[in-house]
């Protein structure tokens, strides 16, 4: 199931800025080799690690540990409400279902009338404004997990302090792009790797 593998960042910039109260806001995805986040049927399940894989665990279980809130637009946002809270996410990855089910968490949408996962808040507001508004009173850094569209979106704005994006090996064909819609081109820079031996590479960017 793809929700066990899109997992919650420790985010390497957990520490603030000397000075600067303001949240962070990260993005984490699992891409393809062709640069897609989604198949052409909105599957993210090619990006699920084998179950014995001890290395890929236990990076999940450590990223786990760190606190934050998270962010969400609707599709990803249902994704994961319906697996998260559930018995088998408990089982299988018991130390990350309890952090995504205490975390704070902020979904954007206009056609949800409710939010009814735990700790979960909704807001129907302009995105950039209200994402604008959330780190300057957040007392937590931020991290969206999945929703594409909210990530272009931001990027354009120039909201996202950082991605953290795992390359796995493998290539789609087609599907939905992280960035798709962006208007212009936006530069990054390359802060570090991590290569695994399931060859998956973790590349963490922040903005030139």
């Amino acid at each position: 199931m793809a929700q066990n593998e899109i997992v919650l960042s420790n985010l390497v910039f957990a520490n603030r800025l000397q000075g600067n109260t303001m949240a962070k806001l990260t993005v984490f995805n699992q891409i393809s080799l062709d640069g897609y986040f989604t198949d052409t049927q909105e599957d993210m399940s090619w990006a699920h690690k084998a179950p014995d894989d001890v290395e890929w665990a236990e990076f999940v279980n450590s990223n786990a540990q760190g606190g934050g809130s998270l962010l969400f637009g609707r599709v990803t946002y249902e994704m994961m409400a319906s697996f998260w809270p559930t018995p088998v996410a408990a089982e299988r990855m018991p130390i990350v279902a309890e952090r995504m089910n205490r975390l704070q968490k902020f979904v954007f949408s206009r056609s949800l009338s409710e939010a009814t996962w735990s700790n979960t808040t909704l807001i129907k507001g302009e995105l950039a404004d209200e994402v604008r508004r959330l780190k300057q009173d957040s007392s937590n850094d931020i991290t969206i997990l999945g929703s594409g569209s909210i990530v272009a979106q931001l990027s354009a704005e120039r909201l996202i302090d950082a991605y953290q994006l795992v390359l796995c090996p493998l290539a789609l064909g087609g599907g939905r792009s992280l960035f798709e819609g962006l208007p212009s081109r936006l530069d990054l820079r390359l802060l570090e790797t991590r290569v695994f031996n399931n060859g998956s590479v973790v590349l963490t960017y922040e903005p030139k």
